[in-house]
């Protein structure tokens, strides 16, 4: 009998330590989004497709989840993250969660962003993404709706500082595949107040990007990572970030893996790219961020 005891309360413990972690979604606006008012399209979930993960699509409401470190480890860093998915889904779990759980441990508080995306007319978004060819006339009305909710996410995150436990000179955002197009028309298109204080685009669909008038005069430092073997030629893209950064005499560091392919995220392919993460936390820590 008391061995079922502790066994419940073992469990017990674990789903309490999950809902600390992960207790709070917030609507990153009051009605509904601006520029897609006339939404009908409902959020979704699916678990069985083409990319073997779990995918968030039709999102028409744009949240923030919050993944709050365990007390006393805050550092006072706080982090968007922008999961990819072509803005037909989000990679919600390797470009999000897992990320914002690793994170948590470093002492970083974590908003996973649900961006708005391009409505699917089936129930799985992984293949219309397939049956739609060229999608650069698709998503771009798309992306300038992502990059607001984007600069949102870190205005949000920055006035609200104080009730969510972290410093507003200490906001950054990182963004993986479409989720870097977001991160990088974030780092390029921001005002005073949705500044990014750095941003860390993984293997972006920098093409896409809203760029402004170029690289601003008080961009913030990047952290950029993606793969050469890339099956959608998106390394030299991240190159590019590097190059316009270090052109325009800003902080960068840039980390290409000759193998890793598209979409890595936290996924365990026992190559080296499965530890880009580490690098990611060793460059937070060099630019100070993860110091209390």
């Amino acid at each position: 009998m008391s061995q079922r005891r502790t066994a419940a309360a073992i469990l017990l413990s674990l789903c309490c330590l999950h809902a600390v972690a992960q207790d709070k979604v917030l609507r990153l606006y009051e009605g509904p989004a601006p520029g897609s008012e006339d939404w009908k399209q409902s959020e979704q979930e699916n678990r069985t497709n083409l990319w073997n993960t779990r995918v968030v699509f039709n999102v028409a409401n744009p949240t923030l989840t919050v993944f709050q470190p365990e007390a006393g480890k805050a550092n006072g860093t706080a982090l968007v993250i922008c999961p990819g998915g072509a803005f037909f889904a989000l990679s919600i779990d390797s470009e999000g969660f897992d990320v914002a759980r690793w994170l948590n441990q470093k002492g970083v508080t974590c908003f996973v962003l649900k961006y708005r995306l391009v409505e699917c007319k089936t129930d799985d978004p992984t293949r219309e993404v397939m049956a739609r060819g060229p999608l650069d006339q698709v998503v771009a009305p798309i992306v300038k709706l992502a990059a607001a909710d984007g600069k949102a996410a870190v205005g949000y995150v920055r006035k609200h500082a104080a009730e969510l436990g972290v410093n507003p000179e200490r906001v950054g955002i990182i963004g993986f595949s479409a989720g870097g197009t977001v991160a990088m028309s974030v780092g390029m298109t921001y005002t005073a107040a949705t500044r990014p204080d750095f941003v860390a685009p993984i293997y972006a669909a920098y093409s896409w990007a809203l760029k402004g008038n170029g690289v601003p005069a008080d961009a913030p430092p990047a952290f950029v990572v993606a793969a050469s073997d890339d099956p959608l030629g998106l390394a030299p893209q991240s190159v590019q970030i590097y190059q316009d950064w270090i052109a325009a005499g800003k902080s960068a560091e840039l980390h290409l893996y000759s193998k890793g392919g598209h979409g890595f995220g936290m996924r365990q392919q026992h190559l080296p790219s499965d530890r880009w993460i580490e690098r990611f936390a060793d460059w937070l820590d060099v630019q100070g961020w993860l110091k209390k």
